[in-house]
């Protein structure tokens, strides 16, 4: 398969690209330092990356930020990190996405544990993550010419606990070889409107 996998050279990513380069190729995505050079938060340059890269089996999303804060102290601008640099930004990913994937193809997008387990501070991520899953579950119903959508929902990331420690105690890390094999069954399944939990 021809696999675009974007948000490739964070710690997820890179986990999501030693699993499916072995059997695939992957062209890495990102705003620095990929194969294409793609910045989730414009829609422009999520079309011209999407234009370049040729034809498609399956778009991969392991991008994505969140502002993790006091409900308390939490303003419109700081849910509005979350709603743009994660949800929106892969909701983009996906519109443009259509009409390039091959019939058949797959979407695979990343939400998080904090949409099951919300924990203080992290009203944000929950918030996004819980709309994510809600936008795979409904767009699997409608997608065409046998288009899948799934999400994967990992827990943090063992290679990412240095800091995220004081949001994920009490969380097992997960590492993320193991989140990556959710990723390897969206892209290489039959699933669809499926949430991949890695938990």
């Amino acid at each position: 398969m021809r696999i675009l996998l974007v948000g490739a050279h964070g710690t997820l990513g890179r986990a999501v690209a030693a699993e499916l380069s072995a059997r695939h190729q992957v062209i890495r995505a990102g705003r620095t330092d990929s194969d294409l050079r793609l910045d989730l938060t414009d829609p422009d340059s999520v079309q011209r990356a999407l234009d370049s890269a040729g034809p498609l089996d399956a778009i991969v999303s392991g991008a994505g930020n969140v502002h993790f804060g006091p409900l308390t102290e939490m303003t419109d601008a700081l849910y509005g990190i979350g709603l743009r640099d994660r949800l929106v930004c892969q909701v983009n990913l996906v519109l443009a996405g259509r009409a390039v994937l091959a019939d058949g193809g797959s979407f695979t997008l990343v939400s998080g544990v904090l949409a099951d387990e919300p924990i203080r501070n992290g009203s944000s991520a929950s918030m996004v993550n819980g709309a994510l899953e809600a936008l795979v579950r409904a767009a699997a119903v409608e997608l065409p010419r046998g288009l899948r959508i799934d999400a994967v929902s990992p827990g943090v990331l063992q290679e990412s606990m240095p800091g995220y420690a004081p949001y994920g105690r009490g969380f097992e890390p997960v590492p993320g070889a193991r989140a990556a094999l959710a990723f390897s069954r969206s892209v290489e399944g039959a699933d669809t409107g499926k949430i991949y939990r890695v938990h």
